[in-house]
């Protein structure tokens, strides 16, 4: 091998060298830009920055549209969302401590869980509707 030959596979080693560093400096900028924006992401959740909006409870009520419960400076507001648009259908004070959808299951209180009322809703609306003597009033009774 002559010198000529060596010096032109030492250019090709030095231009692979530039491109290697190139896509590497490329791929610091891509992963710094992708920590800051995880890390504006993880610092606006964060409690007591100025966060006047929380999402206290949401339901579904069909494909598209949901009811959802949301404190905004010490206001529940019950929103309908939906396909076409938010809809505002009630508004009442925040209770002093509103206590989360675990701890209330959690608690297994019967006589204040949502289940317990509505079962007793639904056996108050059955005597009402049988007459309160628990047969149907139906043709063959």
């Amino acid at each position: 091998m002559s010198t000529e030959t060596l010096a032109q596979h030492g250019e090709g080693w030095i231009g692979l060298a530039m491109i290697g560093k190139t896509a590497f400096a490329l791929l610091l900028i891509v992963a710094i830009i992708l920590l800051c924006a995880w890390l504006l992401r993880r610092l606006n959740g964060l409690p007591g920055q100025g966060q006047t909006l929380k999402v206290v409870g949401s339901r579904a009520l069909g494909p598209k549209e949901r009811l959802v419960v949301v404190e905004v400076e010490g206001t529940w507001l019950v929103l309908g969302v939906g396909g076409g648009g938010i809809n505002k259908v009630h508004e009442m004070p925040a209770p002093a401590r509103a206590a989360s959808a675990d701890e209330s299951i959690d608690a297994g209180d019967e006589g204040t869980s949502f289940a317990a009322r509505f079962a007793k809703a639904l056996s108050a609306n059955g005597k009402k509707t049988l007459g309160g003597n628990g047969k149907s009033g139906g043709i063959g009774s």
